[in-house]
């Protein structure tokens, strides 16, 4: 395996399990009903800000490697409509799988030297460093949401 192969394999296990953390995304918001993906827990973001804001990012990377101009800007990565039904929770999500998967086999088809290049302006490193930062954001928001997820849970049974 290559190392832009093994890199997309790292995206897609994050998302969707197999890695050696044994913790994804998709397993850890399987269940999970609009209301709790939209309950505030504490100060903490909802789950549903943290599923929008991981794939803010996953979706500018996804057009820069698609050949669009990075077009992202941080303070507008919470901005998310309000969710006020399971149809639009569920839409976030199959945009969130659709746009992770798409990322994943555009990384696969990467040629290795890509990756040493200038992602998108010298301020920003290379794409290597990106994606690989795109991958521990992604881990990193993963265990606010597990443990978002089990506060509501436990809450419920109170």
């Amino acid at each position: 395996m290559n190392l832009t192969a093994q890199i997309a394999k790292l995206f897609r296990d994050v998302h969707y399990g197999g890695n050696w953390t044994s913790v994804n995304l998709k397993e850890n918001l399987a269940g999970v009903t609009w209301q709790q993906a939209t309950t505030k827990v504490y100060s903490f973001n909802t789950i549903a800000a943290l599923v929008y804001h991981m794939n803010y990012y996953v979706s500018a990377v996804l057009k820069v490697l698609q050949g669009e101009p990075l077009n992202a800007r941080d303070k507008y990565s919470f901005n998310h409509s309000p969710i006020l039904s399971q149809q639009e929770w569920e839409k976030l999500l199959n945009k969130t799988w659709t746009d992770a998967e798409n990322l994943a086999i555009l990384l696969e088809q990467l040629p290795e030297s890509k990756l040493w290049e200038t992602f998108s302006d010298e301020k920003y490193g290379n794409y290597y460093r990106n994606i690989h930062g795109l991958i521990e954001h992604c881990h990193y928001h993963l265990g606010q949401i597990v443990l978002i997820k089990k506060i509501l849970l436990q809450t419920d049974k109170n």
